[in-house]
């Protein structure tokens, strides 16, 4: 995210791991206080799929198992099983901040991608999309796990707050069915549990935060990709 200056502007960002009844009960709060995001449909949720990538080393994997304050993520991400809008995205963390850069790729760019194909850089290509590319291909960044869940957003421009609730989170080793309709999945928490995040950039206000009563909630370190990818190839537990 970049900010008015054209400085590059991370945003706090908290995780909380919640049951239905706390879901429930936020969820009705939050909504009598903010907005759903203007992409969702009637349902008030849209589906995010994403394909993550790490390096031959595992690189990712480790630094959040490690616990590393500064990381990356890099990932392609579609929404709705569309395929027609198709994204790009490296996130990084600095602590408990957090910044995401993405631009649009298309589809044949997508399944290069997923292939692990090596992807020629050209000057046409837009900035953005040139340095994520490079980025990756140093790094020799592979695709290694899906990531889908369903999400349930809502907004306040007032601090740029960002709250969602992922239900359903699922992981996938079908990476060649990643822009397919049905993938196979495995759903990566006991039934009933859900992640809670909360985003803003330089305040929350006050009073959303005690709408929300977020101090009597227990903040987590929560990495989906982390722990999809333990589930799936490592023999994790489920939560």
């Amino acid at each position: 995210m970049t900010g008015q200056s054209g400085k590059v502007k991370y945003r706090h960002e908290y995780k909380y791991l919640i049951d239905s009844m706390e879901n429930a009960v936020l969820k009705t709060s939050v909504s009598a206080l903010l907005k759903p995001d203007a992409h969702t449909k009637a349902t008030g949720f849209y589906r995010i799929r994403s394909l993550y990538f790490d390096s031959p080393g595992d690189d990712c994997y480790y630094e959040n198992e490690g616990g590393i304050g500064e990381r990356d993520k890099y990932r392609i991400r579609i929404y709705n099983e569309d395929a027609g809008r198709i994204v790009l995205e490296k996130k990084s963390k600095r602590r408990q901040m957090t910044l995401k850069r993405s631009c649009s790729i298309d589809e044949g760019l997508c399944r290069q991608l997923m292939a692990g194909k090596h992807v020629q850089i050209t000057p046409d290509m837009p900035g953005e999309l040139q340095t994520l590319l490079w980025e990756m291909q140093k790094k020799g960044m592979r695709p290694v796990v899906i990531v889908e869940y369903l999400r349930y957003p809502f907004v306040e421009a007032n601090g740029n707050v960002r709250v969602t609730f992922d239900e359903g989170i699922c992981s996938s080793n079908d990476i060649a069915g990643f822009l397919g309709k049905n993938i196979t999945v495995r759903p990566l928490l006991s039934k009933g549990l859900s992640v809670l995040e909360v985003k803003w950039d330089e305040f929350l206000p006050d009073y959303i935060k005690n709408h929300m009563q977020l101090d009597s909630l227990q903040w987590c370190s929560f990495s989906k990709y982390y722990l999809c990818r333990k589930f799936n190839t490592y023999g994790g537990i489920r939560i």
